[in-house]
């Protein structure tokens, strides 16, 4: 008998590999979907079902694709926003077996209205289930967003906090096999931890501390959560059924003369982000490879060109992974080297560091043309904000960066640095020339003023 979890770094996804008796399934597998494949082989498992949780928003499934490498069915929910063209749709108390396992059918709606977890049951150990595959509807310390049907907040959180107690029945012995862990766009109050039982997250889990169902769904529809332009792609390719990715994940390497004479819609430079603001290709913007899942998403449209520059190869190849896993595949090529280029006499531009004594005195003076700001996400901005600041969220910077005037000087914060370099990059790329980033932004403003 085999259980395995399989992590999607970036994305924080996770999907499984459940086998018993010589038959296997995989439950909310990803688009490069080949290692569910081997790992099932080298058991000596042959994958029968593929069972979707859910119409994931953040990546892009490998079902239809696994399907067609194994001839397994797919097994989807019911009320998805369109027919799903791969997939047979299961509905609650369906079982399926899988050799000793059966797997049964829970409809859970509420993070979306197609929402189902799969139960496992052990038949050698018939008193009570052995664990259950929650989705995107309980995580490890969090539950599943319930903002994606604006025009239904209440019930929608009504319908999560159904399903919450559906989940809490199948006992404290359960264990919790959720579709995402801590650093998902799907969840914000996620454990580090990614192990837990229905027990544990009943005593310690925080949204399921309220104990009304009234005040379970004020707590809900008070969320502050974004939602990405390339959710609506994710959405579209997982009613229709994208294609594999590709199957060469890493780049053409680009000559400095080739890489300087591509034209792409985004340069997007992959390093560290004090190395970007050292010295960056005018024009690129900053995205981190360990970034790239996060916001990649909301400055590149579907179709859109990439050229990609990093430090190594390895960097090329990582970031063309995590790319391919949302559906932006289309990456011209990829450049090593920025400062080999700049020996080579290519000029580079900068953004400049600024701390916090700086940023204090500019705040006391009356620079009337200069504004601090602030690129976190509304939580934190409620949390805690330094008077005199703008807000406006790094990712809402891929529209709203056209209502700042390029003439102004900006001063770019979030909680250390990191997201601000990103933003800084963005607003570079699209010609702001008068920016610099607060070095350790709110993290040494606290430590600054206690």
């Amino acid at each position: 008998m085999l259980l395995e979890k399989i992590k999607t770094p970036g994305l924080s996804h996770l999907s499984y590999l459940i086998g018993s008796g010589g038959k296997a399934a995989v439950i909310d597998p990803r688009r490069d979907c080949e290692i569910y494949l081997e790992k099932a082989r080298a058991e000596g498992l042959e994958i029968t079902h593929i069972f979707e949780t859910h119409r994931n928003e953040d990546l892009i499934t490998g079902s239809p694709i696994l399907a067609e490498m194994t001839g397994a069915k797919v097994l989807h929910g019911p009320n998805a926003a369109g027919e799903i063209a791969f997939a047979q749709t299961a509905r609650e108390g369906d079982t399926f077996e899988i050799g000793q396992l059966t797997i049964e059918v829970l409809e859970t709606p509420g993070h979306t209205d197609d929402h189902l977890a799969f139960v496992i049951h052990d038949r050698e150990y018939a008193d009570g289930p052995v664990g259950v595959f929650t989705g995107d509807a309980l995580f490890v310390g969090d539950v599943g967003r319930t903002d994606f049907y604006p025009d239904r907040k209440r019930e929608v959180a009504g319908l999560l906090y159904d399903s919450l107690q559906k989940l809490l029945a199948l006992g404290d012995q359960a264990i919790l096999y959720p579709a995402h862990g801590a650093g998902s766009v799907c969840g914000s109050g996620m454990a580090e931890r990614e192990f837990s039982t229905i027990g544990h997250e009943r005593r310690n889990n925080p949204r399921l501390q309220i104990g009304e169902r009234e005040a379970f769904i004020e707590a809900k529809i008070a969320e502050n959560h974004y939602q990405p332009p390339y959710f609506r792609l994710m959405e579209r390719l997982n009613i229709e059924g994208a294609q594999a990715a590709p199957r060469v994940v890493r780049p053409k390497r680009l000559t400095l003369s080739e890489m300087r004479g591509a034209t792409a819609d985004h340069v997007i430079d992959l390093r560290e982000p004090l190395a970007y603001a050292g010295a960056h290709f005018p024009g690129s913007m900053c995205l981190p490879v360990g970034m790239i899942s996060a916001f990649a998403g909301w400055f590149i449209r579907e179709g859109e060109t990439i050229l990609l520059v990093g430090s190594d190869e390895g960097q090329l190849s990582s970031a063309m992974s995590h790319l391919t896993r949302i559906g932006l595949d289309n990456v011209i090529g990829g450049y090593n080297g920025v400062v080999p280029a700049a020996a080579n006499g290519v000029a580079m531009n900068t953004i400049p560091m600024v701390d916090t004594d700086t940023v204090k005195s500019r705040l006391e003076g009356s620079e009337r043309e200069w504004t601090l700001l602030d690129v976190r996400d509304a939580d934190e901005r409620e949390a805690a904000a330094i008077e005199g600041s703008m807000h406006i969220y790094v990712g809402e910077l891929n529209e709203r960066w056209s209502t700042l005037d390029k003439d102004k000087s900006y001063t770019l914060m979030c909680a250390s640095g990191m997201r601000a370099t990103v933003a800084a990059g963005w607003l570079a790329s699209r010609g702001f020339g008068n920016i610099d980033v607060y070095l350790g932004s709110m993290g040494a403003w606290k430590a600054a003023n206690g």
